[in-house]
């Protein structure tokens, strides 16, 4: 570790999850980080702000994470963010007629038996499913009992077709789930992460796919991050973009916002179309025209975030997942976070992923859409007055997890000496999720300290299996 008269000197380029998780972990551990961030908050995707149109402090999309993802857990726990995390192992899934004032909702939770039968009782009861149903259901998990599948140019919907899934089992289990984790649709899915997602949410233990929603705002939870680096010496500049990048005698010197900032590292802590727009402004060589090729072959998935303001309460569900219609996922904003809590009113956020059909749609169209659905689950809502709502399209929310991308996702490593790469996009063993970007910060950091003569790691340990997965080779 470096010590305080000589302590070397990082650049992080981005202050989204990959670049807090880089900059804290090696600020942590003596070095001198200067965190550059283009927005007025930290957090990138995972951010929040005062909408124009509504006046509320809406949150960009929900975001949400599970027991397995150690390393996110691990960076909470390290800027003071943890109990800022509400976490669940009860899921609801709702038909359209079913809530929890009519018809039974199918519960999802972990029970008394082992892993990885802790949810079978839970399935057997679930009204939404028939026998048929389950036993595909269940001959489809256990595929997955001994590991994962690799990442070939199979797609998840044909491995269910192979696999014999029924229909339903794929509208009202596979689908939702996965289109949720991974926000893709299932044909453009690897199966390796499919696999992964339904492993260790289902499988692995009961505390693995327990499921944390932030209680707070998310730019107010990253940005405990900036209070964390401050009050270790290090830098935070929000507001402030980077322009080029140019070795120097002794490490690097970014041009940002009109000032210039000497690094003996640099960690490129950005979105895969970021660093792209970012390599002609750096020196030029056969390693880096390979990450440019790379880089043009990644895509994007968009997100939709419905935000809905009611004059009274139309349900008490903290959250559900809505089966068989274009809404996917509703949030109790109201009752999950303390700062929308309010003696009248609710505040819902409906969430709909890989929402390409909704991309081109104007907001009224949207909003009329979500409210004839959301309906159809709460009949509150029938009678319920609107006060205002929001429509937020993230049309480059995630990179698309696609069949063989592995073989293009770039590690730590970068081109150039002394430079790293960190977004959740590169080689993680993770999706595009909040874990992967915490893992690829902490990589990065690794990475740095290893450079500069001080190797150290930083990943979290793994959540271990429980019950009779430890009897199943573990995964990375």
């Amino acid at each position: 570790m470096p010590d305080s008269q000589s302590a070397k000197t990082v650049t992080v380029i981005g202050g989204g999850i990959a670049g807090i998780a880089a900059a804290c972990a090696l600020a942590g551990s003596g070095y001198r980080v200067h965190l550059l961030e283009r927005r007025p908050y930290l957090g990138g995707r995972a951010s929040s702000y005062e909408h124009p149109g509504t006046g509320e402090v809406i949150d960009n999309c929900q975001h949400v994470l599970i027991g397995r993802c150690t390393s996110l857990i691990d960076l909470y726990r390290r800027v003071g963010a943890l109990d800022s995390i509400r976490w669940y192992d009860r899921f609801t899934f709702l038909t359209p007629g079913s809530s929890e004032h009519a018809g039974p909702p199918s519960i999802i939770q972990p029970g008394a038996l082992p892993a990885p039968f802790h949810s079978t009782l839970a399935f057997l009861r679930a009204p939404a499913f028939s026998l048929r149903d389950k036993l595909a259901i269940a001959r489809g998990l256990s595929s997955f009992l001994t590991g994962l599948p690799p990442d070939t140019a199979e797609n998840f919907a044909h491995w269910l077709r192979r696999h014999g899934q029924t229909q339903r089992a794929i509208d009202r289990f596979w689908k939702p789930v996965l289109v949720s984790a991974l926000n893709e649709d299932l044909d453009r899915i690897s199966v390796h992460y499919a696999a992964k997602v339904f492993r260790e949410s289902f499988l692995l233990s009961p505390e693995s796919g327990r499921m944390g929603i932030p209680a707070i705002p998310l730019s107010e939870l990253y940005g405990k991050a900036a209070g964390y680096l401050r009050e270790r010496g290090s830098h935070v500049s929000l507001r402030t973009s980077a322009e080029s990048l140019a070795p120097a005698e002794k490490g690097w010197v970014t041009c940002a916002s009109g000032q210039s900032i000497a690094s003996d590292a640099v960690v490129l802590a950005l979105s895969f179309e970021a660093v792209a727009a970012l390599l002609p402004a750096l020196p030029q060589n056969p390693a880096s025209e390979v990450l440019a090729a790379s880089l043009a072959q990644f895509e994007h998935s968009p997100i939709t975030g419905i935000h809905l303001w009611f004059d009274r309460e139309v349900t008490r569900l903290d959250h559900a997942v809505l089966l068989d219609t274009t809404i996917q996922w509703m949030f109790n904003k109201s009752r999950l976070q303390p700062s929308h809590r309010r003696s009248e009113g609710s505040y819902l956020e409906l969430v709909v992923s890989a929402s390409r059909s909704l991309v081109p749609m104007q907001r009224q169209p949207i909003v009329d859409l979500a409210l004839a659905e959301l309906a159809q689950f709460f009949p509150a809502v029938a009678s319920a007055t609107l006060l205002k709502a929001a429509v937020v399209k993230e049309v480059r929310a995630t990179y698309s997890v696609r069949p063989e991308l592995d073989q293009l996702r770039p590690s730590a490593a970068s081109p150039w000496p002394n430079v790293f790469l960190a977004g959740d996009w590169t080689a993680t063993g993770w999706p595009a999720t909040m874990e992967g970007a915490a893992r690829s910060g902490y990589l990065a950091a690794s990475a740095v300290t290893e450079a500069l003569g001080a190797p150290q790691s930083f990943l979290a340990p793994e959540l271990p299996p429980s019950g009779l997965m430890r009897l199943f080779p573990s995964q990375p």
